[in-house]
């Protein structure tokens, strides 16, 4: 998914695959390269690329002299949720449509489409964020309450 939506190695993708599911949640580089079949290099370059978009996060064990990654708890939450990821492209957009005032409509049309998704979004969000928590409680209350039923 990282590769073809994002443009990244394909090692970010497996990376964080395989934080997101194996036992225990914290691996150090020289276990993810193991497990992956990766050069180092690669953990390297993927664990930095997931560090600097905020779903990993380093841990370091207590007696051990070397870090590890885990995947980010709620890091989800946090990233596809921010109102700033709209908030640059936006700048962007302004730049060029104030670069093509003077130029007919149908010039400005592409660019103009982009702006208003990105307008659209960045109104919405917050709205939508509520709903998704507001339905996140409840599904969580009802996997407690079966959880319950069967026990």
């Amino acid at each position: 998914m990282f590769e073809l939506e994002a443009g990244a190695p394909r090692m970010v993708g497996r990376v964080l695959g395989w934080l997101l599911v194996c036992e225990p949640p914290e691996q150090s580089a020289a276990e993810l390269a193991e497990h992956l079949q990766a050069s180092r290099g690669s953990i390297s370059t993927a664990t930095r690329v997931l560090l600097r978009m905020g779903l990993l996060e380093r841990v370091r064990l207590r007696g051990e002299r070397f870090d590890r990654f885990q995947a980010r708890p709620a890091a989800w939450d946090e990233v596809l949720w921010r109102q700033e990821q709209f908030r640059l492209p936006r700048r962007v957009m302004k730049l060029g449509l104030e670069a093509l005032a003077d130029e007919p409509p149908n010039r400005r049309a592409r660019l103009d489409e982009v702006d208003f998704m990105y307008a659209w979004w960045e109104r919405h969000i917050g709205e939508l964020h509520q709903q998704y928590l507001a339905d996140k409680a409840r599904a969580h209350r009802a996997g407690e309450q079966r959880r319950n039923d069967d026990g």
